[in-house]
């Protein structure tokens, strides 16, 4: 008598979780390294362990993925701006938060890999915007000119020149072991106090 065979178990299927969370978080990993030509949604499926087809389910396609990241990336910049005291300190927190989500921050300025009329996008610019906005309006009016949207992209430009300049590492040197966010403190008050004169 031959000794019985076990059958195996049914298999369960597989259940992710957040699964939408977990591809944002690799599609990131994979910007930050090799930059958004990189990304692959079946490359991405296969990091989460899941069907090659189940990111679509939540994206469509990789330029739903990238527009997503960008607007959970002005989502992230919104709440790291709001609340600055000053425009200063606005621009201190437009850099930190560049440093902080890099990926983010280069997905978000590259207009051609997003899907630009996307409701969850427009609205989470408009917040970063408004949020801009409001730390323009903290300098007084003789201080920033008669044109308040010019000075606003003075400050943005600003801000963001040195954050792309420094994550691009084109600071490496000047800026060397010094705090990042320090050094921006420094240029804008250079900046500002010559600009008063």
């Amino acid at each position: 008598m031959s000794p019985a065979k076990s059958t195996p178990a049914p298999q369960r299927p597989y259940h992710h979780g957040d699964l939408r969370r977990a591809v944002l978080t690799a599609a990131l990993d994979v910007i930050a390294a090799d930059g958004p030509s990189a990304l692959s949604l079946r490359d991405l499926a296969r990091r989460a362990g899941v069907s090659h087809a189940a990111p679509a389910h939540h994206f469509k396609d990789r330029t739903g993925l990238l527009t997503a990241i960008a607007a959970e990336g002005y989502g992230l910049l919104a709440e790291t701006v709001r609340d600055a005291c000053d425009l200063r300190e606005a621009g201190v927190r437009y850099v930190r938060f560049a440093r902080e989500h890099p990926a983010h921050f280069q997905v978000m300025f590259t207009p051609g890999l997003l899907r630009a009329d996307d409701l969850e996008l427009t609205t989470a610019r408009a917040l970063a915007g408004d949020a801009l906005r409001t730390a323009v309006a903290t300098v007084a009016p003789q201080d920033r000119g008669s044109d308040s949207r010019l000075a606003g992209v003075a400050a943005w430009s600003l801000a963001h020149g040195f954050a792309t300049l420094l994550l691009g590492h084109n600071l490496d040197g000047p800026v060397g072991d010094q705090d990042p966010e320090e050094v921006f403190r420094t240029i804008a008050a250079m900046l500002f106090h010559s600009a008063q004169k």
